[in-house]
């Protein structure tokens, strides 16, 4: 860090320290004063100056030192630095204003900039107006952010592993939920580190509660989840494409208590509905009209296609690691608007903040949930007129929009970029982290108008950075080297470019994920031939399906809501308070623990189907 000793600074500051050379457009030289080729004041790298030219004070920062031996001049130091703009006084009191309009001339007297003057540099006037943290060059000056222009222009936190970017990003969320109460905010936790970050404030998804119906799903993303990320086979999308509104409409008709058999006599295409409309409908009716279309062939190769469409949906049916897309498959009940408003929290009950853990989901789905995901945030801000600000923060962005387009789940880079590019206009706000930005698409890179950088050492990761960067590009010379903690901020968000350091966070709200805590933990307990049995049980189990072991989730039903359902109207069940298996929650002992369920209870819907 640049810290020096404030009490050294305030007595030096008002000295001379040197004087200009020579101009060069915005990049001003110096000649520093001292002897035995050593400047009078200390000074580096980085430093804030201020040159009085004439009757105006301008405002630079030292780029570059060098002694005269460097420069093939007469013995002496030297330095470089670059104008950022100038004081000018407005209804009494001194403000700083971008730009100059006045340069400096030769001989112009230069020193260090004084700690008040500082803070009047960064000093901002704008409403939502918050602290997260103090500056590298003044630790007593706080810095800032603008929380509107932050959000309505989006922002991206960049940094390799291991500087604390998680905690930065931590402590922005924090400060945005102060400041503006109406946010929502939606964070895609790719590590499960952030569920101790915010307290009570927000309220964390796993995969375990997860509720996320596969008629959610649009044709390419359950073709995703059907062919686990792999090429789908086109004449199976097709199928698809043909039976997926045939059983919408099945559902509708038999929701309005009409008879089933006539969607066998309707071609499908008065159903109103397309194959991507977000409506429920039944498994067991998809595959059924896939069967019955296969009755109705002779050749064999067709045949195929079919029955092999049939296998692929019963099977991950079948998986219990899809059972937040499958376990009410059968039973039915409309829970859009109560699951829409459980995700992006429209009713918050003093919680704002959805963490979405995504460590627990199959890999070969994570891509099209992340892609569902942000299709509903941008089209339920669409469709709601933007009643609602939504914050949209995605973690580890490069794994869903890669730059390179033979890489990852098309519509997820889509649904980012559709974000990036029309979110701001219905109140749909995005956030990247990420710590490969060179992997990045440029195309989203570009729409963020605020930069966080925290420290990379890759050469490509430091050239994109460059290239999004158009004012004090200076201070990029600093991102090798930036401590732990350290950020320069750029951008719209922030009054001018600068380097600061994020506020630290309690060691109670700091960010980690599981493996982590459990490395704080005695050693001891893990070793012997029954932990190992435990471990390799759960592996297994947690790709079974048992009868058994099952419990119900009382806190769905308070959380979500309930629905009624469409049996009858007799209201015995709750479409999303659905039971959740108990196999992940064992402990390492390996001891079995068996529901209790009340021999007189109510059975909930999943049983019934």
């Amino acid at each position: 860090m640049l810290n020096c000793d404030v009490a050294t600074r305030l007595e030096t500051t008002m000295a001379q320290m040197g004087f200009v050379t020579s101009i060069d457009g915005s990049k001003v030289h110096l000649g520093l004063l001292g002897g035995d080729g050593r400047p009078r004041i200390r000074a580096t790298v980085g430093h804030f100056v201020q040159i009085q030219a004439g009757a105006a004070m301008l405002v630079g920062v030292i780029t570059t030192l060098s002694s005269g031996g460097d420069r093939g001049g007469p013995s002496g130091a030297y330095a470089s630095l670059d104008l950022l703009g100038e004081f000018v006084v407005e209804a009494g009191a001194k403000r700083f204003r971008r730009g100059v309009s006045c340069y400096p001339a030769i001989g112009d007297s230069v020193s260090l900039l004084a700690p008040a003057d500082l803070r009047v540099v960064y000093e901002v006037s704008a409403s939502n107006v918050v602290a997260v943290g103090t500056l590298v060059q003044d630790p007593d000056t706080p810095a800032c952010i603008k929380i509107d222009d932050l959000l309505t222009k989006h922002f991206a936190v960049l940094g390799t592993t291991g500087v604390g970017k998680s905690s930065g990003v931590a402590v922005i969320l924090d400060q945005v939920m102060r400041a503006q109460q109406k946010i929502r905010i939606f964070l895609l936790d790719v590590h499960n580190e952030y569920a101790n970050c915010f307290g009570e404030q927000a309220n964390v998804i796993t995969a375990r509660n997860l509720k996320l119906p596969f008629w959610f799903f649009n044709l390419e993303e359950i073709a995703d989840v059907i062919y686990g990320g792999r090429p789908p086979i086109d004449e199976e999308i097709e199928i698809l494409a043909d039976v997926i509104p045939l059983a919408k409409l099945k559902y509708s008709q038999y929701k309005e208590a009409s008879e089933r058999q006539t969607i066998k006599r309707s071609n499908g295409k008065n159903a109103g509905y397309t194959v991507d409309t977000p409506v429920p409908y039944m498994l067991q009716d998809l595959i059924a009209l896939i069967d019955e279309r296969m009755g109705r062939l002779e050749n064999r190769v067709t045949r195929m296609h079919f029955h092999r469409l049939i296998t692929r949906i019963e099977a991950i049916r079948n998986d219990p690691r899809y059972g937040f897309m499958f376990e009410n498959a059968n039973v039915g009940g409309d829970m859009m608007g109560e699951i829409l408003a459980h995700l992006f929290r429209l009713e918050p009950d003093g919680r704002p903040m959805t963490i979405m853990q995504l460590g627990g989901l199959p890999m070969e789905v994570v891509d099209a949930v992340v892609c569902v995901l942000c299709r509903l945030a941008f089209e339920f801000g669409i469709w709601s007129e933007g009643a609602i600000p939504l914050l949209f923060v995605c973690e580890e962005a490069h794994r869903y929009a890669s730059a390179d387009r033979a890489i990852g789940f098309i519509p997820t880079r889509r649904a980012l970029s559709r974000i990036a590019r029309e979110g701001r206009k219905h109140g749909v706000y995005l956030g990247l982290v990420t710590q490969r930005p060179a992997e990045l698409d440029p195309t989203i890179m570009s729409q963020c108008s605020t930069l966080f950088a925290m420290r990379m050492t890759n050469d490509r990761d430091q050239a994109i950075l460059a290239a999004a960067v158009s004012d004090a590009v200076n201070l990029l010379t600093f991102v090798p080297s930036l401590g732990t903690g350290e950020v320069i901020a750029f951008g719209e968000g922030v009054p001018m470019p600068a380097r600061f350091t994020f506020r630290p966070l309690p060691p109670e709200r700091q960010p980690r994920n599981d493996m982590s805590a459990r490395l704080m933990d005695d050693g001891a307990t893990i070793a012997g031939a029954g932990f190992v049995g435990a471990v390799v049980e759960r592996w297994r189990g947690a790709t079974m399906n048992k009868a058994s072991g099952l419990d119900t989730d009382p806190s769905a039903a308070t959380r979500i809501g309930r629905d009624p359902i469409t049996d009858g109207g007799n209201g015995n069940g709750s479409a999303i308070d659905q039971v959740h298996r108990r196999l992940l929650r064992r402990p390492l002992d390996g001891a079995e623990h068996a529901a209790e369920v009340g021999a007189h209870a109510t059975k909930s819907l999943w049983q019934q189907g």
